[in-house]
């Protein structure tokens, strides 16, 4: 009989959320700056169930090696409980790496602002993204300097969670600096300098070693291994076999929606 209630329950959250209507809202400014560049480029869309309450929120930067790309709601975060907030930044060469990670710092301060107006929890944050996005969401998380510039402490995000991000420091960073994209290096715009053992848990996601962009792969697993050598013990790495750079988007969904069931304390389907 209790398995049955429990059943119940389970079949009626998911019936509730898929009936939900969901509206979009877009272009909304989310930057105090004022320079032109700024007021162009720094704009987000908020995609929320109209009647749901406290859901998680994700935060999700686009990819484009920081150089491209437009702010996006993917297709696989739309009707599942979430209000998912897609964010703009500034790009390389227009603006230096600075720039772009105070961009991203503040859309995820925006989001903690704002998260109940559109049926969110701010302590339920998720911030995300794909490749140049992955980077970001990285930084923002081990880097807390970049949130604590608008009195928002990275710890109080929920989890991160980014895709095929890159560890090291960012290859079209390293161009800016006439560096080739084939020399590694590690600098204060490197995910790898920043290890800490006390950030909230880290999920990183990351397409087939040998498919990968630049060995990204490679990097995610050297930062796997030293967040946990120096004690942060929620570090998750994944890599999805045979889906490169591009491919292992859709499929990550799936490991991150796994990842917010169990921070809710819900039933996850293998």
């Amino acid at each position: 009989m209790k398995r049955f209630k429990l059943l119940s329950v389970v079949l009626l959250m998911v019936i509730t959320v898929s009936a939900q209507n969901y509206k979009t809202e877009c272009n909304i400014s989310y930057t105090t700056k004022t320079d032109a560049y700024s007021k162009e480029r720094l704009k987000l869309d908020v995609y929320f169930p109209e009647n749901l309450k406290d859901c998680p929120v994700i935060v999700w930067f686009h990819g484009g090696g920081l150089e491209a790309g437009q702010k996006e709601i993917p297709q696989r975060l739309k009707e599942k409980g979430y209000v998912v907030i897609g964010a703009n930044y500034r790009l390389l060469p227009k603006v230096t790496v600075d720039k772009t990670l105070d961009d991203a710092a503040e859309a995820v301060a925006w989001a903690f602002r704002n998260a109940k107006k559109y049926g969110g929890d701010p302590k339920k944050i998720v911030v995300t993204g794909h490749s140049a996005g992955g980077y970001l969401s990285m930084m923002l998380c081990l880097n807390k300097a970049w949130l604590n510039n608008y009195k928002i402490d990275a710890d109080c995000v929920w989890q991160y969670i980014p895709f095929s991000g890159q560890a090291i420091t960012h290859y079209n960073v390293r161009k800016m600096q006439g560096i080739k994209p084939l020399q590694p290096t590690i600098d204060e715009y490197a995910p790898l300098y920043w290890v800490r053992n006390d950030c909230p848990p880290l999920v990183l996601i990351c397409g087939d070693r040998e498919l990968e962009l630049y060995g990204r792969y490679d990097e995610n697993q050297y930062l796997e291994r030293m967040m946990k050598l120096v004690g942060h013990k929620q570090t998750y790495l994944y890599e999805i076999d045979g889906h490169g750079h591009g491919g292992m988007v859709d499929p990550a969904f799936h490991i991150l929606d796994t990842h917010i069931k169990q921070m809710l304390g819900q039933s996850v389907n293998p």
